[in-house]
């Protein structure tokens, strides 16, 4: 233990009375008594004095006042905290100024971040003369080519950033779209091959040479649903003049054909003129064009939502609002401050300027999502393409069934147009429809619930409408979840560390700019004016393929044993729309876990040909086994992934 020194021995800056100057910093000192108090510094003393570490405890020198055994010594472990304290300030202050003095920091993340060459950089701070956004009033680590280089970084983390928040978006939308596209490539096949069952276990006579006209027609419609420049009215009467001939030859006049393909085209263009199928081809014209249209544009338009965003993604910034960026983003690190952030005001005055164009498609972007609902919700019934495609096959068995009715009407009207066909009876090739094909894409994994397709896009369309404000908010959502500092939190204002923004921040939209202080907003975008006309556009195709049941086109059934349409152009979700007693799916289709090896055409009536002693088979015992009744389940593909929903 050292004893007490004297006065005069003891280092600078400590002494028994205040006597500290004006101004000077505080420093240890020993009172008359022997206790530690604080004096000032003076300005010369910047280092610790060699001595001091060395004290262990401290005696007074005055041993009166105290009692007879003299003044207490200084508690030494209080006096050994005091030093280190002081120890531990002069070193981080060393340390900080350590970091002001050298730009390795600054060379290592500019190197992984950018994977720029170290060699060129500073080593230590520096005049900046040549800088032109990253400008300081202190030494910078910064070079031009170095903000070169994070000016194109800027772009590219706020392209980063806008990306990752439109995924789930253009997630949703894409996946909805095939899934979509998928489902009604199913529904062709099913709607096809229920057409192809209904002649090979009906009319197995006609169905070989049926087939051709068959798979046409549904080519045409998958054409049609997925943008082909096909008209729908073509191609059904295209199909049912096809279909005449065949019904004609082996209802009407069985067994008695023309070798020349001259006859059969006569009697082909003879279809139109003789109406031998009544008005069943204008009412498929009619469900067709009502159903497929919706569903052709609903397609488009979610293609164009994955183009909108898409174009969103990857927008070219302006020249201001790259210099705001790299403002913003990395001239911190030129003044070694790489773990700033922006202060929150500042972000979206930055990133609002920068979108500002963007922000001009929320309200298009929210009508454009408000009209899909709105077409959604008006698909349905006679006007839904799933109702209209798996019922197709029964408007086809009424339009031949009719046509076999009036059979000897239209023997005369042919006649008389093309003239008596040469009799040479012949044997008509059998059905040799697999009834297998009929299961191709249509296996159906178990799932508990009742699925549709219009089910589907209505949980489509309620979870589109928690983004109708995708881009009014986007500029927010940057800088809260990626980019800003939290609020309170120490920040970068463009210039320095701060403890708030101190600038005006201005709102949302071009018109806002205008006091923006950070980026300068000029003109319009062309690219987001593109965008926006598209969206106009489509918005008036959705808007204008939505049909109002009062002004829908009311067709009346003909003389056949047809289904009567209903007359207000609904159908009712859970009881289908109503029929004739001749099999009609109800639109609502149940994805259950079996599936019909086949399909049963039992209660399609028998007809006879009274007048050549004949009897038309249309029992199920030609080409597929009978099955249960006519329950028939969706395709596989509605039922979308699970991870999916």
């Amino acid at each position: 233990m050292l004893s007490m020194r004297s006065a005069a021995s003891q280092p600078q800056g400590f002494r028994r009375e205040s006597g500290a100057l004006a101004g000077e910093a505080p420093v240890p000192s020993l009172s008359s008594r022997g206790r530690l108090r604080i004096e000032p510094l003076p300005d010369s003393a910047t280092h610790l004095p060699p001595a001091l570490p060395m004290l262990g405890a401290l005696e007074s020198e005055d041993h009166s006042g105290e009692g007879a055994t003299g003044t207490p010594r200084m508690d030494a472990r209080t006096w050994r905290l005091g030093w280190r304290c002081l120890l531990l300030l002069a070193l981080l202050g060393s340390t900080r100024s350590e970091g002001v003095e050298s730009c390795e920091e600054v060379q290592k993340l500019f190197q992984w971040r950018l994977g720029g060459a170290v060699k060129g950089l500073p080593e230590a701070p520096r005049a900046g003369p040549d800088l032109q956004v990253c400008l300081s009033k202190i030494p910078t680590c910064c070079t031009r080519k170095m903000e070169e280089r994070y000016q194109i970084a800027a772009q590219q983390d706020l392209q980063q950033v806008l990306q990752t928040s439109s995924s789930t978006l253009k997630l949703l939308i894409s996946r909805n779209a095939a899934a979509f596209q998928e489902t009604l490539e199913t529904l062709i096949r099913q709607a096809e091959n229920y057409t192809s069952i209904l002649f090979c276990n009906t009319y197995r006579n006609m169905a070989l040479e049926a087939a051709a006209s068959i798979q046409e027609f549904f080519t045409d419609v998958g054409l049609y649903l997925f943008g082909a420049d096909v008209n729908p009215e073509e191609f059904v009467n295209r199909f049912f003049d096809s279909l005449f001939p065949l019904v004609y030859n082996h209802l009407i006049n069985p067994g008695v054909t023309d070798s020349s393909l001259q006859y059969s085209e006569c009697i082909r263009m003879a279809r139109q003129d003789v109406s031998p199928f009544g008005n069943i081809p204008k009412r498929v014209m009619g469900q067709m064009g009502r159903s497929l249209l919706p569903g052709r544009t609903f397609l488009q338009a979610l293609n164009l939502g994955i183009e909108v965003i898409n174009t969103t993604d990857h927008i070219h910034f302006s020249k201001e609002c790259s210099r705001a960026l790299l403002k913003m983003q990395y001239c911190p690190h030129c003044q070694s401050l790489m773990l700033s952030k922006p202060c929150m005001g500042y972000c979206l005055n930055v990133i609002r300027g920068c979108l500002a164009h963007m922000t001009e498609l929320n309200p298009h972007w929210h009508a454009y999502i408000r009209s899909l609902e709105e077409l959604s919700d008006a698909m349905h019934g006679t006007y839904d393409v799933e109702h209209v495609l798996l019922n197709f096959h029964l408007l086809v068995n009424d339009a031949v069934l009719q046509a076999h009715l009036n059979g000897q009407k239209l023997l005369d009207q042919v006649n008389t147009i093309c003239g008596h066909p040469v009799r040479t009876p012949t044997q008509s090739p059998r059905c040799t429809f697999d009834p297998s094909k009929e299961k191709h894409g249509m296996k159906i994994s178990a799932r508990n619930g009742e699925e549709t397709l219009a089910n589907r896009r209505k949980e489509f369309i309620n979870s589109l409408r928690l983004h109708g404000s995708f881009y009014g908010g986007l500029a927010d959502q940057l800088c809260v979840n990626e980019l800003a500092a939290p609020e309170g939190r120490p920040c970068w204002n463009g210039e320095e560390i701060v403890k708030s923004y101190a600038q005006r921040v201005v709102g949302n939209g071009i018109k806002a700019q205008s006091a923006n202080p950070e980026v300068r907003v000029r003109g319009t975008d062309p690219v987001i004016n593109q965008i926006i006309d598209k969206l106009k556009h489509v918005i008036q195709l959705l808007r204008g393929r939505s049909p109002k049941p009062n002004k829908w086109e009311l067709l009346q059934p003909g003389s056949g044993g047809g289904m009567l349409e209903n007359s207000s152009g609904d159908c009712d979700d859970e009881d289908g729309c109503g029929g004739s007693g001749s099999g009609e799916v109800k639109r609502t289709l149940k994805i259950t876990n079996w599936m019909p090896d086949s399909m049963n055409f039992s209660d399609v009536k028998q007809v006879h040909r009274a007048d050549h002693g004949s009897t038309l088979d249309t029992t199920s015992t030609g080409c597929a086994s009978g099955t249960e009744s006519m329950a028939l389940p969706l395709m596989g593909t509605l039922m979308f992934l699970p991870w999916l929903w």
